[in-house]
């Protein structure tokens, strides 16, 4: 008897509709109940596992829209061009002008990061110094950690200015008070998105550096960001002008009414 043969086609499918599934989701696609079998067919159309939830969820290489930084998201299910999360914080660090330390690499990953830069340390993979008074996390090559630290040193004399990135010069109050008096203008959900696009700007540390300049929590900018992101912002949500039920107002007297006679 021949062996039964699964067609990737219900994967691409499930995938292209859904843009992200569990293994359980794709086993179901396929008619099969071995995970061995799905990983067999993605390997072939090129997947991406997420480096949040645990791996959990799948998506095809042609779908993730990853940003500048190899990242990409969608429902809040995040995954890397890097592969795995331990992969994703060693890229990340490595290519930063200043490194890192785990309060500002945990608002770009939006999830814990403490155990996988601990984990590259002890590899070897990454080095780690103290910086004033917190660990910094840096390339192991002694040149490049050099440069980092002196980035660093740049970086964190700005440290409490919302700055545009490791180095840069701070905005200036002028612009920073036109972004809190813009920000105050809009709807809670234009906020938050308006957050985000501000932390997106800013790159290096931007959530903890927007969420300080407007007052409110981290975990709002990056979910701002996260959602523009993924590209599933919804369309609407404030009335506009005009919109709604009509508004009941008395209807003009006739200009003409039947005489008596």
């Amino acid at each position: 008897m021949r062996p039964e043969r699964y067609s990737p086609e219900a994967l691409i499918a499930l995938l292209r509709r859904r843009k992200i599934a569990t293994m359980e989701d794709l086993k179901e696609a396929l008619g099969t109940a071995a995970d061995a079998t799905v990983f067999r067919k993605l390997a072939a159309l090129g997947y991406r596992t997420s480096y949040s939830h645990r791996g959990r969820y799948y998506t095809l290489d042609e779908l993730a829209r990853f940003d500048e930084l190899g990242l990409w998201s969608f429902r809040q299910v995040f995954f890397s061009r890097f592969g795995t999360l331990v992969s994703t914080v060693e890229a990340l660090v490595l290519a930063a002008e200043a490194g890192y330390d785990p309060a500002e690499l945990e608002p770009v990953l939006n999830v814990e990061a403490k155990a996988a830069l601990l984990k590259l340390v002890r590899a070897g993979r990454l080095a780690r110094e103290q910086v004033s008074g917190r660990y910094v996390y840096l390339s192991p090559d002694t040149s490049a950690r050099r440069a980092q630290l002196q980035a660093r040193s740049v970086y964190d004399a700005e440290a409490s200015r919302l700055s545009l990135g490791p180095g840069l010069r701070a905005l200036p109050d002028e612009l920073k008070a036109a972004i809190v008096l813009f920000y105050s203008l809009l709807d809670e959900r234009q906020r938050r998105l308006y957050a985000g696009l501000e932390a997106m700007k800013v790159g290096h540390g931007g959530d903890a550096q927007v969420a300080e300049l407007l007052g409110i929590d981290p975990g709002t900018v990056a979910r701002g960001r996260a959602e523009l992101l993924s590209g599933e912002v919804e369309q609407g949500g404030v009335r506009r002008p005009g919109g709604g039920r009509p508004s009941a107002k008395k209807a003009p007297p006739r200009s003409s009414r039947r005489s008596t006679s």
